[in-house]
Order: structure tokens, then C-alpha cells, then sequence
């Protein structure tokens, strides 16, 4: 299994909106990076992502599973463009701010604070359960 974070605006689809979709999940479409749109194609069933509201809130806010791995993304006729499908899986008790992960030593190498407009990005073993700790939340 591996880990990742995906980024959302909460005002376009937030973790409300994920939570509502159900079991059945929805895609995470509308990805226009490469580097984003490779990570997505690495991703395979049964990876866990953390759920980010950008823009406003700066926070990890809930875990979600991905569902189905990359395929084309339906918002565009450019095949250029694949997206997976995720489900939600558990809020966040507390949720992880940027400035949170910013303070914690341990997570300085974090993509997050590298690369941190990257909406898509890879999260270590060791990160995710200092997020999860941090969140007090497990999975």
C-alpha cells in the first residue's frame, strides 16, 4: 500500500461532498499537472490519501481510499488527462494544518511543504502516521 495527498478547494468538492457521494465514491477529475497526473497513475486500489482543503482551510481534513486506478478523466477529451476514483473513508478528529506540518520537524522533506502547490503528491509510511498522530486519527 502507499500513501498520498490530494488537494482540493473546499468550495468546489470538499470533504462534505466526498462523504456524500458514498460508497460509490467519485473521481478526482480536472487534474491539469503531469507531475499530479503521474501520481495518480501509480496509484492502485486500496491506497489511502489524505483528503487536503487548499485555499482556505490549509488541512488535512479526512482520509480517503482509492477505488479505481487511473482512467480517463471525463471533464475532457484530451487523453492526455486520467483520474482515479476515491472513496471517503474516516474524517480527521482534528484536522492538520499547514502551519501544523510546517512546525513539525520531523515533516520538513514532506511534499507539502516542498512542493506544495502540487495537487497530487506522495506521502511516506513515517509521514502518514505523524499526520495521522497529529490528527488523532487512525485508520
Amino acid at each position: 500500500m502507499r500513501y498520498w495527498l490530494m488537494k482540493s478547494e473546499p468550495d468546489a468538492f470538499g470533504w462534505e461532498d466526498l462523504v456524500a457521494k458514498g460508497a460509490a465514491g467519485e473521481e478526482w477529475d480536472g487534474v491539469r499537472n503531469y507531475q499530479a497526473r503521474n501520481n495518480m497513475r501509480a496509484m492502485e486500489r486500496g491506497d489511502l490519501a489524505f483528503f487536503y482543503h487548499s485555499q482556505s482551510d490549509k488541512a488535512v481534513v479526512g482520509i480517503c481510499e482509492v477505488i479505481a486506478t487511473a482512467h480517463p478523466d471525463s471533464t475532457t477529451d484530451d487523453p492526455r488527462w486520467e483520474c482515479v476514483d476515491v472513496r471517503a473513508v474516516k474524517p480527521f478528529k482534528r484536522p492538520v494544518t499547514l502551519a501544523m506540518v510546517k512546525d513539525d520537524p520531523r515533516l520538513q522533506d514532506m511534499a507539502l511543504v516542498r512542493t506544495s502547490r502540487l495537487s497530487v503528491q506522495p506521502v511516506s509510511p513515517q509521514e502518514w502516521e505523524i499526520i495521522c498522530a497529529l490528527g488523532e486519527t487512525a485508520v
